[in-house]
């Protein structure tokens, strides 16, 4: 593409903030490769900073966790420089654009400049400002992980405008041509993420303690989709394009799944499964009893729920199978003591961990509990990649790091 000396003599790093179109043209006649993949890593890594920072981020970083979500978000950041092109490349080629795979790569690593930048000036003058308290510099307060947040949302909606400019000049596009194409990649990129979430992995968070100690309210989780075949409400908005379930695989007992409630299928329920088909379930004086055999429990002292200040007694069950979990039990409650529910063939028991909070099949259908349909499994709760405190008592959400990577058993 060609440029005039006055568009050569402009720093890119300067142009980019209010003329996006001089510098796509100078980068394009200056190629990096070896720049437009840093570019590309540092966006994903720094977006990623962003989101975990708080009055503690030296500790944070010296989490092995974090710091493998950064290189990884670097991986992924590079990973979709590369697909994203190729979205980009196909958009184009259908509104008659002419821009190739590499020139459609400095689009996108070069457009996100603004973040980039914006962010590693914030960090730097927070760096600065946690070197100099020792000095009796005030520490940086509560308010700044909100206002790191903040400033990276400008800064990533500054990087989608840069972004459209600079796809408007190399593939020679009007407004609405650059928008259609730009609406186009996304829909091209998403479906792959799309199809992922249907049928692989869903992500889910707890709205409830429910299943304390094992998923507590701020946790997000991915559920695999695979485990026990689909169903309707595997599918986005549950379409009765499927009767039953197809590629069925039977759940085991002790699995955390989520699964749609009998009462009102559009709510998403997560509990423990302890109960199969023909099996007799019953709870005496708080102790699971499976086909008139306890299931054995040992005790592990007091758990203060660190959320609402709650003391309750922390038990170790051991199902017949060999798993073993954690439950809590806050003393006598009419949940503790059932009648014996012979679960009907088809259907599953599950119950919530947090043994007195919790809606689960102790409780009649029309209650929102009951055996569980396998038709309605969504699936199994696997791992717990995120999770944030956000009580009200505290003015900012803090990252749990120490909870990130969990397998949930």
């Amino acid at each position: 593409m060609a440029t005039s000396d006055a568009e050569r003599q402009v720093s890119p790093w300067l142009s980019v903030w209010q003329k996006p179109r001089v510098t796509i043209a100078w980068v394009l006649s200056h190629y990096s490769t070896i720049q437009i993949l840093i570019l590309a890593g540092s966006h994903l890594s720094l977006t990623v900073v962003a989101y975990i920072v708080e009055d503690r981020l030296a500790a944070a970083l010296d989490d092995w966790r974090v710091l493998a979500a950064i290189v990884g978000a670097a991986a992924i950041g590079v990973a979709f420089l590369y697909v994203g092109a190729l979205c980009f490349k196909w958009s184009g080629r259908l509104l008659r654009g002419t821009a190739s795979a590499a020139e459609l790569r400095a689009v996108l690593a070069w457009g996100n400049v603004p973040t980039v930048i914006g962010l590693s000036v914030c960090f730097a003058i927070l760096a600065v400002w946690w070197l100099v308290a020792g000095a009796g510099v005030p520490r940086p307060g509560q308010a700044i992980p909100g206002l790191v947040q903040a400033a990276a949302a400008i800064f990533g909606l500054w990087s989608v405008v840069t972004i459209l400019l600079m796809l408007s000049r190399v593939q020679n596009f009007g407004f609405w041509r650059t928008i259609a194409s730009y609406a186009l990649a996304l829909m091209i990129l998403l479906l792959p993420l799309l199809l992922i979430r249907t049928f692989v992995f869903e992500p889910f968070n707890a709205p409830s303690g429910s299943m304390a100690p094992t998923i507590i309210v701020g946790d997000y989780f991915f559920v695999s989709k695979y485990r026990y075949g689909y169903s309707r409400y595997s599918l986005p908005f549950a379409p009765p394009l499927i009767s039953g379930r197809i590629m069925g695989n039977a759940p085991e007992r002790g699995d955390v799944v989520v699964y749609r409630q009998p009462k009102d299928p559009t709510i998403d329920f997560v509990k423990r499964l302890v109960g199969l088909p023909g099996d007799r379930v019953q709870l005496v004086g708080g102790v699971l009893q499976i086909n008139g055999q306890p299931v054995a429990r040992e005790s592990l002292g007091d758990h203060v729920d660190g959320e609402s200040g709650v003391r309750r007694k922390l038990w170790r069950e051991t199902l017949p199978n060999g798993l073993s979990y954690q439950v809590l039990d806050a003393g006598d409650s009419y949940l503790d003591n059932t009648e014996v529910y012979v679960v009907p063939e088809g259907r599953y028991f599950v119950l919530g961990d947090n043994r007195n909070n919790s809606v689960d099949s102790r409780m009649s259908e029309r209650e929102g509990g009951g055996a569980i349909p396998f038709e309605n499994l969504v699936g199994r709760a696997e791992v717990i990649f995120f999770s944030r405190d956000s009580t009200p008592l505290k003015k900012t959400p803090a990252i749990r790091l120490e909870r990130m990577g969990t397998a949930i058993r």
